[in-house]
């Protein structure tokens, strides 16, 4: 079920909102929150609902194991591999299993069969979080969750459960079964939650459909047009996984609970590293706190620290999809970061900011191209047609669909909301008559993106294949 569906929209939003505040107790909040969070999951994958659960059941079941065997030899560390090993084996199996076959397969004498596996929705998030707990949990950073339901709820919990953000266990340990759900807080998440839908519907699918158009258009499309659609692209992916994040975020706080921040404007970042800092936060910082650190991090040598960005990397793109594509724009990014620590980086702080800035949006720009464009044949054409002189024609290229104009409109306030221009829009509410004022916006804003929901065909969110 999407966010910006009319579905949950008219229906599952308010059902849940009606049960859930209709409950007096914690338990029967939880129970409806549990519940509703699994027919969540189920709506498009009802067959994929017992894998979470089973999922769930393993570790729920190693974290107690872990706990009981905690200070016994190396028992407790053999239930947190054994762990590893079911939730990252069964992550392989769904997600990379077709993949590899597909590749065995190209080898001559090579010809292995095996049933098409469907990728379960969220797969990744919630097998990221499970591990976050299980690990969290073996270095006696959390405490045991010893109610299955509860940890049910923690895993599939609907407001971040298909994409993000990772939401680890301590950041929600104590709001689980104790947490307190105010007016204002309910307010403040709404308020989050139609920012985050306007920029999916407003901003990212209206641009989205620009960068494909493009794309299906080869004959017409030319320099211009090829880095026209890395830019609408750019902003795709942006206000597209950002505004789930909000969305996320939101939803989650008006049921109490309070989620991390994942963005903190990327596209402002003056360089790689700062980026990465602003980008997918809680992934980013996932795999720093649970691989890079473990493997060393920079405290060894230096080839040995070169080894772990380039792993960190390479899994990094490969956790994103079972593609090339993916490993190679993870690589990129290893390169990237790692000219910027070992001389890149003294050299860029002597530049002017806005050099600092454009050096780092180009190359943020051609990394958007690779993670796009999953077909290398493609993916060579449009990165030499971005760095050739070939001309568009952009007669031939805008009337051959002239709704594209008006999508075109859209490039402007997603380029200016890609700053904090937000943060200096917002109206203070000193007052009763100023609240109203602000909230009757949202309200017109919510009202206007459901009109577009209407009048749309094109509504997926880019992270869900992930």
């Amino acid at each position: 079920m999407l966010f910006s569906s009319l579905t949950f929209l008219y229906f599952f939003l308010p059902l849940l909102l009606i049960l859930y505040f209709a409950a007096k107790s914690r338990a029967w909040r939880n129970g409806v929150l549990l519940v509703l969070s699994v027919i969540f999951y189920s709506w498009g994958e009802p067959k994929y609902v017992f894998l979470l659960l089973a999922s769930t059941l393993v570790a729920w079941l190693c974290g107690l194991g872990i706990e009981k065997f905690r200070g016994r030899g190396g028992a407790s560390k053999a239930v947190l591999v054994l762990s590893l090993v079911l939730l990252l084996g069964s992550l392989m199996v769904f997600k990379y299993l077709n993949f590899f076959v597909d590749n065995l397969n190209n080898i001559d004498g090579v010809a292995i069969s095996i049933r098409e596996i469907v990728l379960p929705i969220g797969i990744s998030f919630y097998t990221f979080q499970i591990l976050s707990y299980l690990i969290d949990l073996y270095k006696n950073k959390v405490a045991v969750q010893r109610n299955y339901f509860l940890f049910t709820l923690y895993v599939s919990l609907f407001p971040q459960l298909i994409a993000g953000p990772i939401v680890r266990y301590e950041t929600v340990e104590k709001e689980i079964s104790c947490r307190t759900e105010t007016w204002d807080d309910a307010v403040s998440g709404m308020r989050r939650f139609t920012v985050g839908l306007a920029k999916k519907v407003l901003i990212a699918n209206n641009v989205a459909a620009i960068a494909e158009y493009i794309y299906s258009f080869e004959e017409a499309a030319g320099c211009g047009a090829y880095w026209l659609a890395a830019l609408c692209y750019t902003l795709q992916i942006f206000f597209d996984f950002s505004g789930y994040s909000d969305m996320a975020i939101g939803l989650g706080r008006i049921f109490g609970f309070h989620f991390l921040e994942n963005f903190n404007y990327p596209y402002i970042s003056k360089s790689i590293t700062e980026f990465w800092r602003r980008w997918h936060i809680s992934l980013s910082t996932w795999f720093r706190d649970y691989v890079y650190i473990p493997l060393g991090g920079n405290r060894v040598g230096r080839m040995r620290w070169i080894f772990n960005i380039l792993v960190v990397w390479a899994l990094t793109g490969f956790w994103h999809g079972a593609q090339w594509n993916f490993l190679l724009w993870g690589l990129y990014y290893a390169v990237l970061l790692l000219a910027e620590k070992l001389f890149l980086g003294r050299l860029l702080k002597k530049l002017p900011a806005v050099l600092q800035w454009a050096y780092a949006m180009f190359f943020v720009v051609i990394g958007w191209v690779i993670f796009d464009l999953t077909d290398f044949s493609q993916l060579s054409a449009v990165l030499a047609g971005m760095f050739s002189f070939n001309t568009t024609n952009w007669e031939l290229l805008l009337t051959g669909d002239v709704s594209k104009v008006f999508n075109l409109l859209f490039i402007i306030p997603g380029i200016a909301f890609s700053f904090p221009i937000a943060n200096k829009l917002k109206v203070k509410e000193n007052g009763a008559a100023s609240a109203i004022a602000v909230n009757f916006g949202y309200l017109i804003l919510l009202a206007l993106c459901i009109a577009f929901i209407i009048s749309s065909s094109y509504n997926p969110f880019i992270y869900f294949r992930f």
